[in-house]
């Protein structure tokens, strides 16, 4: 028997019996396992079979102990195909990830129908299964349901949180809990499905609607992986995926590890109202309120005629619209260094517009579904991936980038079925995301300077799969501020906080913006501590604003720079390092849930906490703020960043009754140090 323990976790494995099991010592009332059910691990659907690690056989455990403080099981099944089944273990945590490699090692080719990632059953209880749907503008809507029967959540858009975002988590009668994320960018699925005997069986990973995959002898196919977490609470379920996604999955820049304060031109200008003086006149500025980073988004490429629209000319990047860029981008980009900050530019570089000359100079890059253009590219074939290198290598090297924002915005559902892109009918859209992964990678090796955000119509692609890749994601095109705390509070708790960008309230141009959208920084009714609790909120994770820099007024540009030097100086060496504790329930965008709504940062080693509370409209007047992780005998001292100050409290007072909050107007914050 071979038997690998941490803190926190104990796997157990038996050549002799062939069996695996996974205990955690924290909930010792009664195991996550269900206690009947041999545990399957994970599922390969061959020509209409199901192999796990039930019916195959377990030929040997292998253990990688290469990376620090990670050991690496690989199980390795035989059967009719080989599956190896691999497990990350992360010391002092109670976080794996599961994945597979299968393998056809016959003489024929199969027909790989479904893969899960995980598959495991859990014994009868009360649960409660907590979820998020997504749509645009709508993104990180939690919803909660006792788990009595089969249900599923998805995604068959293509994109991974169009639908329901990849992630949920699972409390027992008892309060503890279950997680688990689909780390992958294109369709997934959970399923938890009642046992005839009581309890429940939970899978997960690739969906399998419209997907088979050919494997001829000795191919492969490795599954997305599945990430697995217990703890105490939703919080401690956050802080173990933080923890872990800093140290061993988000790759980092110099830039993106600051994490740095960004302005971006977008929905101030959108494309029909951007130039190269429009975007000069704002750089200036950005320079002088202490901006890390300018962002040129849409509207500089296709062909010169100032009034293209973007999303026609998507996949034309070799054009740049010189009736609005006459001297191309170069220039803009040298100024913007000049001023000591670094410069981005927008490319959607999988999708097609429908007026690209692309679709007929390169007809064999497109993506097709039975014959119909999916308005995007295929990055399943070799040939194309290596097109949109060359491109991304192109606008990187000319015009000397720091960052690049990756945008997508169409579904492409099931994806490609044409059979000449090296891809078969049944797995085009695997095999895209696969080569955008690729594609990401290479890009990162030959340009590790060059910060990668991701975006997809607003937070439609969120998933860490993903994020293994890029720096940062865009959580949503809207940014009105409930909307913004219902992101914030959702998004952390399956991401770290500096991998998450948001904009704080912005002055919008769009035609048909959503009613919330209505923020004018011109208004002469705008108090200073709405402005204040507007900026506070985008600072709760990596820092950025898209206004007209020029047309601020004085006072409120003056705010805007004070607390962008706040944020530098003061807050994101915590967005960077602390552990994030939600002190309540989600505010909700109809105007229910949390309507005092607060963040509590915390350094690892107590020395120093961050304390955001939030005033929303409909709230009651009063609100003792309640703190957690604190030390019960320390005394604390507690200050603003404004002269504010508090009487010092024992951490037991300040665990218990809280901070009390009062006289404060809707729409107003505090920013506190705690110390």
């Amino acid at each position: 028997m071979l038997d690998f323990s941490t803190d926190r976790l104990n796997l157990k494995f038996s050549r002799e019996r062939e069996w695996v099991r996974l205990e955690h010592y924290g909930f010792d009332e009664q195991s996550w396992l269900h206690p009947n059910a041999a545990s399957r691990l994970f599922a390969v659907y061959v020509n209409g079979q199901c192999y796990n690690a039930n019916n195959l056989n377990l030929r040997d455990v292998n253990v990688d102990y290469k990376q620090a403080g990670v050991q690496h099981v690989i199980m390795r099944f035989t059967g009719d195909m080989e599956v190896e089944h691999h497990l990350k273990i992360y010391a002092d945590t109670a976080l794996v990830e599961s994945w597979q490699v299968v393998k056809n090692n016959s003489a024929n080719a199969l027909t790989v129908e479904r893969v899960d990632s995980f598959a495991l059953s859990i014994p009868q209880a009360a649960y409660e299964l907590f979820y998020y749907t997504g749509n645009w503008g709508s993104e990180f809507e939690g919803k909660t349901v006792s788990l009595e029967q089969s249900i599923s959540i998805d995604s068959k858009t293509g994109r991974s949180s169009k639908g329901c975002h990849p992630w949920f988590a699972l409390t027992k009668d008892n309060g503890k809990v279950f997680s688990a994320s689909v780390a992958w960018s294109g369709n997934w699925v959970c399923r938890f499905e009642p046992l005839a005997d009581g309890g429940f069986s939970l899978s997960g990973g690739l969906h399998d609607w419209c997907f088979s995959k050919e494997l001829t002898p000795d191919a492969t196919i490795e599954t997305p992986v599945a990430v697995m977490v217990l703890g105490s609470d939703l919080n401690e379920i956050s802080r173990q995926y933080a923890r872990i996604g800093r140290k061993h999955w988000y790759p980092r820049t110099q830039l993106s590890s600051l994490p740095p304060a960004e302005w971006n031109h977008w929905w101030s200008y959108e494309d029909d109202h951007i130039s190269e003086k429009v975007f000069r006149d704002n750089v200036a500025i950005a320079a002088e309120m202490g901006m890390d980073v300018c962002v040129l988004d849409a509207g500089w490429f296709g062909p010169s005629d100032a009034g293209t629209f973007w999303n026609d000319y998507r996949g034309d990047w070799d054009l740049i619209n010189t009736a609005r860029f006459p001297n191309g981008m170069r220039p803009i980009s040298d100024d913007v260094h000049s001023r000591g900050m670094k410069f981005g530019m927008w490319c959607e570089i999988e999708a097609v517009g429908t007026k690209a000359r692309i679709t007929t100079t390169h007809p064999e890059l497109i993506a097709r579904r039975d014959g119909e253009h999916l308005g995007q590219i295929c990055l399943g074939s070799p040939q194309t991936r290596e097109w949109a290198y060359q491109t991304l290598k192109h606008l990187i090297t000319e015009n000397n980038l720091d960052w690049i924002k990756l945008d997508f915005n169409l579904d492409p559902g099931a994806g490609c079925n044409r059979t000449d892109h090296g891809h078969g009918a049944g797995d085009g859209l695997y095999e895209h995301y696969i080569g955008y992964y690729g594609l990401l990678k290479r890009i990162r090796k030959e340009f590790p300077q060059v910060t990668l955000e991701s975006c997809s119509s607003g937070g439609l692609r969120i998933d860490l799969g993903l994020l293994r890749h890029t720096d940062m994601t865009f959580l949503s095109d809207p940014d009105y501020p409930v909307h913004d705390l219902q992101l914030f509070w959702g998004a952390s708790t399956m991401l770290a906080p500096d991998s998450i960008l948001h904009w704080s309230f912005g002055d919008w141009i769009n035609k048909d913006p959503p009613p919330q959208q209505n923020f004018n920084p011109r208004d002469p009714k705008l108090e200073p501590h709405q402005l204040d609790y507007y900026t506070r909120i985008s600072m709760l994770n990596v820092f950025g604003i898209s206004q007209k820099l020029p047309e601020l007024p004085a006072w409120v540009k003056a705010r805007l720079t004070y607390h962008t030097n706040v944020y530098k100086n003061h807050v994101r060496r915590f967005v960077r390092e602390a552990d994030l504790y939600r002190l309540g329930s989600q505010p909700k965008r109809d105007g229910s849930g949390e309507r005092w709504c607060s963040f509590q940062y915390s350094l690892p080693d107590d020395t120093e906490h961050l304390l955001f509370v939030f005033r929303l409209p409909g709230s009651e007047e009063e609100k003792a703020v309640v703190l957690r992780n604190l030390n019960p005998k320390r005394i604390y001292n507690i200050a603003g960043f404004e002269g504010e100050t508090f009487a010092p409290q024992t951490g037991a007072d300040l665990m218990m009754g809280g901070i009390p909050f009062a006289g404060m107007p809707t729409e107003a914050s505090w920013l506190l140090k705690v110390f």
